[in-house]
């Protein structure tokens, strides 16, 4: 069986001392230094008993000793949970009872969290190549039906009974072949890492593929903007991103006074997580000088499954067509559907996980008996075979009978100069849902609401229009820097009637 693994030992025969990863702590590693740093750590975890389709949980901030985590369970045959370490201890411990790992590895050195679970759970320290690192070992037994798995990945926001998503090595490979080819990866190439190891994005489109590339990943544990521009500024040639990275960053330059980036070697700028508006995309691509290229994909789908290649300008705010070994069809039956072209969006192919681990119920739901997953998502397809996604089915806001896509009305308030990002919400009140919309603003440049509705009135029907708009300097955001929109009535609807 091909394994991820192998990425990494063809690129140690191949250009050992091409750099591979470095760190904010200090790490500068080349392939070989990986490779090494991989193999210290594979000792170890086999000298706490850890054997193959055992599983390994990583509680993760970005960072170099993480890589040769993921490499060194890859090695011995171990499933790697990368879980972020900002998550409570109660959505640890759900994770633990879920999955039964037998070692539990937490990236201390880099996450004051990190070594607060490690401690938690009994970690000591381990030193080697990779560092050094907490590890615990827990009372577990193999699973035979997780021999072709490569990860296990716990979404952001499950509730109820867990979600670990089953990525097989075969998967991954794909994924990250895919988004190679896409970016035109080469080891020339230095990829902005801050994309969260524990999302699929980050894991495998950017640093699975840099591997796959030979590139060089320079890892960042949290985002900020002021990391971001300096990296961009320093060598950085490929910055995948969400779009709430790309819009602190031009808030932030546009603090400084600038308009532009300027960035020397920046080559290539993607957005994935949200869609785009054509008018977002314009100054996004004015600020970058370079084409703003758009993906969907999710974490059952091991990352993309379209993607644009467009120039710079094109009009175009599809997600792309269909990525090659990919099929998308629209069930325009499904809940939102229209019955005429636009609906939820299912998708097949080498990329699409094993299922959910231990969860039969949920895997039924998604899979069916020929391969297609339902992704939840509502998108269209248009006669050049490009990929629309409209929204989320279960974030459709039905007002007065009518369907409201939260993407547009996002759209038409981003358009707004003075507003950095937006986030809108369904709340069912009197039998009816209103829309809510949440606006992140800056407290030195913040707009008027009533200067917002006006706007809004311009370019939305009536129906589309926020009940009510909240304004805040910052709105809840995962790890990746994607907007939470579950904890937006929460946070911040304190005040609403």
């Amino acid at each position: 069986m091909a394994r991820v693994v192998d990425f990494l030992t063809a690129q140690v025969d191949r250009a050992p001392d091409n750099m591979a990863v470095s760190d904010s702590s200090g790490a500068a590693w080349t392939y070989a230094d990986l490779d090494r740093a991989s193999d210290d750590l594979a000792s170890e975890l086999t000298a706490a008993g850890v054997v193959a389709t055992d599983r390994v949980l990583l509680l993760v901030e970005n960072c170099a000793a993480a890589v040769a985590t993921l490499h060194a369970g890859w090695k011995i045959g171990a499933v790697v949970i990368p879980f972020n370490a900002r998550q409570t201890d109660g959505e640890v411990d759900k994770v633990i009872r879920h999955a039964t790992p037998a070692a539990v590895v937490a990236t201390a050195h880099v996450s004051g969290d990190a070594k607060t679970h490690g401690e938690r759970l009994g970690g000591t320290e381990i030193t080697g190549a990779f560092g050094t690192l907490l590890l615990a070992r827990r009372e577990s037994d193999p699973d035979p039906q997780l021999e072709d798995v490569a990860v296990l990945l716990y979404t952001t926001g499950t509730t109820g009974d867990p979600k670990g998503v089953m990525l097989t090595h075969g998967n991954m490979r794909f994924g990250a072949q895919a988004s190679s080819g896409l970016r035109e990866m080469t080891s020339d190439d230095v990829v902005y890492g801050v994309l969260p190891m524990s999302h699929v994005f980050g894991l495998v489109s950017v640093l699975t593929g840099a591997c796959f590339s030979g590139a060089h990943v320079r890892i960042e544990a949290r985002f900020s903007a002021q990391k971001l521009f300096d990296a961009a500024m320093d060598g950085v040639t490929i910055i995948p991103a969400v779009p709430q990275m790309h819009a602190l960053v031009m808030q932030f330059t546009k603090e400084k006074g600038m308009t532009r980036l300027g960035a020397p070697k920046l080559r290539y700028v993607s957005s994935g997580g949200a869609p785009l508006d054509p008018a977002w995309k314009r100054k996004a691509e004015s600020f970058y000088e370079l084409p703003l290229q758009n993906g969907f994909g999710m974490t059952e789908t091991s990352s993309g499954a379209s993607a644009t290649r467009n120039e710079i300008g094109d009009p175009d705010v599809s997600v792309g067509p269909i990525t090659p070994g990919t099929q998308v069809r629209i069930d325009d039956a499904a809940p939102g559907g229209n019955g005429a072209g636009e609906g939820e969006v299912l998708v097949r192919g080498a990329h699409v996980m094993k299922g959910y681990y231990r969860n039969a119920a949920e895997t039924a739901k998604a899979l069916d008996a020929d391969g297609w997953l339902r992704t939840g998502d509502l998108g269209k397809l248009d006669d050049e075979g490009r990929l629309y996604i409209l929204g989320r089915t279960k974030e459709l806001i039905i007002h007065g009978g009518f369907n409201v896509y939260p993407p547009e009305v996002e759209a038409a308030l981003n358009d707004h100069p003075q507003v950095i990002q937006s986030a809108v919400v369904g709340r069912t009140k009197d039998g009816d849902e209103e829309v809510l919309a949440f606006v992140q603003v800056a407290d030195e440049d913040r707009p008027r609401v009533e200067d917002l509705r006006a706007f809004v009135k311009e370019r939305l029907a009536g129906y589309k229009r926020p009940k009510h708009i909240i304004l805040a300097t910052e709105l809840p955001a995962a790890p990746t820097g994607k907007l939470l929109k579950h904890k937006m009535i929460a946070v911040l609807g304190g005040d609403l009637p």
